[in-house]
């Protein structure tokens, strides 16, 4: 395939640190590569860089003459005024087919008003319309940065659909596991552990993490190796050999190489992991909290009702559900923030909560590191053990340089990082987390699930990160936003349940529309019962033709012919009629037949 992009060797520093160096990659037509590496490695900037918003301070970065490229950032802002309408065809190239383009593009990115003002979006639906301004900008290249956050599952899973669909190559930095292994063709890690700044493997990321686990056996293979000879010639170097002659000069040279290579692999192969443990209480009582029939509503919409379950130590409840459903609403019931509308929640004499805040907004920007990690003084308690501030810094990741900064000036990952620590502190018998793999790295979210797992207590989990719910849930809840409440035992029998809800299945008797009641019903005469013989067929043909016109939307002559597509919209409306009206009639046939 031709190749759309090269980077070649390019570095960048930010005061007296670099980020990375000596990063070179190129991407094909179609390749759809995913970019991960740890906190602090630089990957924002890289898209920055092949954005052209940032320059490189060395290599270069070279793009296919002519290439239209989109980006789609971590956190979108718009004009709060404008509509989503406005938003995405200003992004369009004008010529006739803009606002058919930018329709569509509403459409498909799920609004169901595109006169809606910006200002009015929540953080998930601002995503969406950010995805779809860049879309309609037509791109060959689309980079995503962190694209899943705010995001529910239900939109990840509508952005998966779409990048495996589309025609254009993509480029997206993200946490988010499955995400990954569902979309990338390639993954590739910037990391300082390799000697290129970098290590790219085709694949899925389940076959980059086999090959990225070979490549560092053989560096670790590499410095055994190293060290051995090093040793060897430090051996000789001590018995006092004469450096006279040109052949034991260079010798001397080449050890000293050596161990200059030996220091360099070493760093390499020293994996820095944040160290994460929460502390439970250790309490033995088998219920900590104990709902029944909880309500909630807000802003005049019901969040749910007739909500009952109840947990113990070593329970694990992951709540799911569409932004706005009322996950993190839930959380603040069970923490005793508010109060429910109706139902009650008994809790455990004495029972401590830890909460892990979503938007953290318990953390003071202006407030220093020191001070954040340790308010009284200089010292922490930590299970019973006074531990320095520097060493508990160190433990999260931090070096002794950053201890007097700001929060503000910290990462996003970093402040996580200290919202942990701090829960750290707080022995408890029940863990609320509020959506905690917001900002932090792979490596850190492996630490951090090792440790939720072995955690006595009791967790109850909101989160959009599908491989950590699958992980840890041991039940699930769903909500609806609508007032409906379901439990799932795994994660995959909510999406199969969630598609079914959508799409009646194929080949089905459908439910009568209507209850039964006692009145007799009347038999099926002779044309109706031939109409039934044959109506799971009709169904059949009818919701065929209606995806066949569904998929000519697609096509290059319909999406530039302004009238056809209008047209073809009509026909896909009376099409969807024919198949309710099938349905129906199946319906009430089942209903004579009973």
């Amino acid at each position: 395939m031709p190749v759309l992009l090269t980077c070649d060797a390019i570095a960048k520093s930010f005061d007296s640190r670099t980020v990375f160096s000596g990063v070179s990659l190129s991407l094909h037509e179609g390749e759809r590569l995913g970019i991960v590496g740890p906190n602090g490695a630089g990957k924002s900037t890289f898209l920055r860089i092949l954005r052209s918003e940032v320059a490189p301070d060395s290599g270069s970065v070279s793009l296919r003459k002519g290439i239209r490229v989109s980006m789609v950032v971590q956190d979108p802002e718009f004009d709060p005024q404008s509509t989503v309408r406005e938003i995405v065809a200003a992004e369009a190239p004008e010529d006739e087919e803009k606002d058919v383009e930018a329709a569509k593009l509403i459409s498909r990115a799920g609004f169901a008003d595109a006169s809606a003002p910006a200002g009015t979006l929540s953080g998930g639906w601002r995503k969406r319309l950010a995805i779809a301004a860049a879309l309609a900008a037509r791109p060959d290249l689309l980079l995503l940065d962190e694209p899943t956050n705010h995001l529910d599952i239900e939109g990840i899973l509508w952005l998966e659909k779409l990048l495996v669909a589309a025609p254009f190559a993509s480029i997206f930095v993200t946490h988010d596991r499955y995400f990954l292994e569902n979309c990338a063709t390639r993954v590739a890690e910037i990391n300082r552990a390799y000697s290129s700044g970098v290590f790219a493997a085709s694949g899925t990321y389940s076959q980059f993490l086999e090959k990225r686990a070979e490549f560092l056996e053989a560096q670790a293979k590499e410095q055994q190796a190293l060290r051995s000879l090093v040793e060897r010639e430090i051996e000789w170097l001590r018995r006092g050999a004469k450096a006279r002659t040109t052949k034991s000069k260079a010798r001397i040279q080449d050890a000293m190489e050596l161990q200059a290579r030996l220091a360099d692999v070493t760093e390499r192969n020293r994996a820095e992991l944040a160290s994460i443990d929460f502390t439970a209480t250790g309490r033995a009582t088998k219920r900590l909290i104990a709902c029944e029939d909880l309500a909630k509503s807000m802003g005049g919409r019901l969040l749910f009702r007739d909500l009952k379950f109840a947990f113990g130590p070593g329970s694990r409840l992951g709540i799911l559900g569409a932004n706005g459903s009322g996950k993190s609403t839930l959380l603040r019931i069970l923490a005793g923030e508010i109060e429910p509308d109706a139902g009650t929640v008994k809790r455990a004499e004495g029972l401590r909560v830890a909460w892990f805040r979503q938007n953290r907004d318990d953390l003071d920007a202006d407030v220093s590191l020191r001070r954040a990690l340790a308010p009284e003084g200089n010292m922490v308690n930590f299970r019973g053990r006074p531990t320095h501030v520097n060493g508990w810094a160190a433990r999260f990741l931090f070096r002794p340089e950053q201890l007097d900064l700001p929060l503000g000036r910290l990462s996003g990952g970093e402040r996580a990082r200290v919202h942990i620590a701090r829960l750290m502190l707080q022995p408890a018998d029940v863990l609320l987390l509020d959506e905690p793999t917001n900002d932090l790295d792979i490596p850190t979210l492996d630490v951090l699930e090792n440790n939720l797992a072995d955690f006595p207590g009791a967790l109850v989990l909101v989160t959009h990160d599908r491989f950590m719910l699958d992980r840890l849930s041991t039940l699930l809840l769903a909500l609806d936003g609508e007032g409906g409440t379901e439990f799932y035992a795994e994660l995959a029998q909510w999406e199969r349940s969630a598609i079914l809800k959508k799409a009646p299945p194929k080949n089905a008797a459908p439910q009568p529309a209507l209850p039964r009641d006692s009145t007799p019903k009347k038999k099926l005469s002779y044309l109706e019962a031939r109409e039934l013989e044959r109506i799971e067929a009709d169904v059949e043909s009818a919701e065929e033709n209606l995806a066949s016109k569904r998929t000519m939307l697609e096509l290059p002559d319909v999406v530039s012919n302004p009238v056809r597509l209008i047209e073809l919209s009509a026909e896909i409306e009376a099409a969807e009629r024919r198949v309710d009206s099938l349905y129906t009639r199946w319906a009430e046939l089942e209903g004579k037949r009973t």
